[in-house]
């Protein structure tokens, strides 16, 4: 784990690229993730933030593929 992703760990609030950071997935992906409902946000103004808890339960409900 990089020093960057360490440092993202004891944040509240992400940006959607933060995001993306700490997912390992695309920028693109998350707002996708966001505007299906599937990845919750808080939406202030023209700014959408990204709790850790909601960061936790959208990964803790992922299942595993099968081949």
């Amino acid at each position: 784990m990089n020093s960057t992703a360490v440092a993202h760990l004891d944040r509240l609030l992400y940006t959607p690229e933060e995001a993306a950071e700490v997912l390992s997935f695309g920028r693109s992906t998350v707002y996708e993730l966001m505007a299906a409902g599937e990845l919750k946000f808080i939406k202030r103004g023209r700014s959408r933030r990204i709790k850790r808890s909601h960061l936790e339960e959208f990964v803790n409900a992922l299942e595993p593929q099968s081949a």
